[in-house]
């Protein structure tokens, strides 16, 4: 008999590929039954009264197929040093926790962290000029200093550009696949996906020999956005994937800055439009993306364990605990989303937006537009 803790996840991979059911249902049966196993040894009386469950999924999942399926795929990410990344995980993306189409599960390989202080997506067209070339390798290095991971889609175009250029000058990225880790795709970028799990790797929510199709790319690209602090697109069409990662981006209330380029050119037709639609912020450089988020001017490569450091050890005397950890977290990421404060911080947004009210009262904090908030 397997582990308890080995068959919950077990269960949890067999629900992910029991067909009709997606990670918003999942997360409905699980709360429901108790677990993950709990889903499966349920009867159908159980499972029909639940939300959202019909006659059609109750019945797909008291088959149990996909059980065996599912200790498979467990097995083989064992022997092919494969990792899962179980939303109750404390590896799984802090920065996907609160999303609530987010993966129950990652498949990554690597050397990579992601809860990283800072990640940055990259995305634009396939058909790449050699000005969002140049653009792209810019921004890539000029992000060094702040250590950002990058987060991209290992496509053709602005994706292979940017993770190649993190190669070049040392930063950590992350590829997000709309295939399994075992199908590399595009082919030809096998080579640069080897490279890249040497610092970074790459990430799907896919079983391990899944091949891509059309519906999974959009399924991707809500992934980069999730995963990133920001998104700047560097050239784009009218339409594209680029500004269906836009669209994810600003449903979870996410930064985006689009590239402009030239009148007439097809590729910054997207980007231009963004701008005019004020849908994205005009990216002039990563200095001034920096200053406009609040990032600041310091080399955040050099500052960033120092700055961990004192700040894990300042005690904040007159305040409670909450209030001390929000302070602490303003002091060493700048101004924040409330969002982005509630899923750093662990805490409800109903509880945070009361502790702020009260910091503000205290002359401690300040809101700022757009629903951030930053020490004053």
């Amino acid at each position: 008999m397997l582990p308890l803790l080995e068959n919950e996840k077990i269960s949890t991979l067999a629900l992910m590929h029991t067909p009709g059911i997606g990670a918003v249902t999942i997360r409905q049966l699980i709360s429901y039954c108790g677990g993950a196993s709990k889903v499966f040894s349920s009867d159908y009386k159980k499972l029909i009264k639940i939300p959202g469950i019909g006659d059609k999924v109750a019945r797909s999942i008291l088959k149990r197929e996909a059980l065996s399926f599912a200790e498979k795929e467990y097995l083989d990410c064992e022997k092919s040093g494969t990792q899962l990344h179980f939303s109750t995980d404390a590896t799984y993306p802090n920065r996907l926790k609160p999303l609530y189409d987010a993966p129950i599960v990652l498949y990554s390989r690597g050397n990579f962290n992601f809860n990283v202080q800072r990640s940055v997506g990259i995305v634009g067209t396939r058909q790449i000029t050699e000005y969002g070339r140049v653009i792209t390798e810019t921004i890539i290095k000029d992000l060094v200093p702040f250590n950002a991971l990058i987060v991209s889609g290992l496509a053709y175009g602005v994706d292979i550009a940017a993770h190649r250029a993190c190669l070049k000058n040392g930063l950590a990225t992350i590829g997000v696949m709309a295939s399994g880790l075992n199908v590399i795709y595009p082919a030809v970028h096998k080579k640069t996906a080897k490279d890249m799990e040497e610092n970074g790797g790459l990430v799907t929510e896919n079983a391990l020999e899944t091949k891509p199709d059309f519906m999974r790319f959009p399924a991707r690209n809500r992934i980069i956005a999730g995963l990133s602090d920001l998104t700047i697109v560097v050239e784009s069409a009218k339409k594209g994937g680029s500004l269906i990662t836009v669209e994810f981006a600003q449903n979870y209330h996410r930064e985006v800055f689009a590239v402009p380029g030239a009148l007439g050119n097809p590729q910054s037709e997207g980007c231009n439009q963004l701008i005019r639609d004020h849908k994205a912020s005009i990216f002039t450089s990563v200095q001034d993306m920096a200053d406009a988020i609040g990032w600041g001017s310091e080399n955040a490569q050099d500052s960033t364990a120092k700055s961990v450091s004192s700040e894990s050890a300042m005690s904040f005397d007159g305040f409670t605990q909450d209030e001390g950890a929000v302070l602490s977290l303003l002091r060493q990421t700048g101004p924040m989303l409330i969002d982005d404060l509630s899923w750093q911080s662990g805490m409800h947004l109903n509880k945070l937006a009361t502790l702020l009210l009260s910091l503000e009262f205290q002359g401690m904090v300040r809101s700022m537009p757009g629903k951030k908030y930053g020490l004053i």
